[in-house]
Parts: structure tokens; C-alpha cells; sequence
């Protein structure tokens, strides 16, 4: 079963090109559409609910397969901010640098992401 998609995946795509071409600099509509759709990408291709990603002030998800956290603090969790995020899920940024570099953080045995970034959605085909 899927992730219930709250954005449009051919405007969340459309979103992160426009992130990207621009180098960054877009409206703050623009940007939240981004992380959103990139937050639901990675719930559908690493469904579960064992890693809490938090992009504030954008969005947040549960994801990855493992025990489920139902009450307080997950113990499972990763927050960066938005640009690094898109970076990661574009395949711009490498986790592992992201990761050195202090501009994530991720605390949790399960909470690597490095599997499952970059996002194959966010590529432009054609």
C-alpha cells in the first residue's frame, strides 16, 4: 500500500525542476511543494513507520519499515532543513557529506537514508 499523496506528483515533480534550475531560489510555495513531494517519494519507496524525516517548517513523514512509534519522541529520527533536503533527495548532495558536514541530523540505528537517496522520481526523463 502506497502513501496516501497529498501533492500532485506531476507538480511536486515540476516543483523540485524548478528548485533545482533556479539553484535554489524559489518562491517559499515553491520550495514547500518540493519537500513535500519528496517527503511523500520516499514513504512510497521506503514505506513504513520506524524513521520520523522532519524538513521543518515544510513537512515531516514516517517512513521505513521496522517497529512502529506510536507515542513521544521516535527513536528513530532525521531533520535537516530544506535545501539540504532537496539536495539529498535530488542526488546534489551525498548523505554521507551532508551527514559530516553537520547539516543533517540523524539519530537511530535506522535512521541512515543513504539506501534510498536520491529519489528516482526527481529526475527529468526524456
Amino acid at each position: 500500500m502506497g502513501v496516501r499523496r497529498r501533492t500532485d506528483p506531476a507538480l511536486g515533480r515540476e516543483a523540485v525542476w524548478q528548485w533545482r534550475d533556479a539553484g535554489g531560489d524559489v518562491p517559499v510555495a515553491v520550495r514547500r511543494m518540493a519537500v513535500r513531494f519528496t517527503l511523500e517519494e520516499l514513504a512510497d519507496v521506503a514505506p513504513g513507520r520506524s524513521v520520523e524525516v522532519r524538513v521543518p517548517p515544510d513537512g515531516a513523514v514516517q517512513a521505513i519499515e521496522g517497529p512502529r512509534h506510536t507515542r513521544g519522541t521516535p527513536p528513530n529520527v532525521v531533520e535537516t532543513d530544506a535545501q539540504t533536503w532537496l539536495g539529498l533527495a535530488t542526488g546534489e548532495l551525498a548523505w554521507e557529506d551532508a551527514v559530516a558536514a553537520g547539516r543533517v541530523s540523524a539519530s537511530g540505528e535506522r535512521a541512515d537514508l543513504a539506501a534510498w537517496l536520491p529519489l528516482q522520481a526527481t529526475r527529468r526523463r526524456g
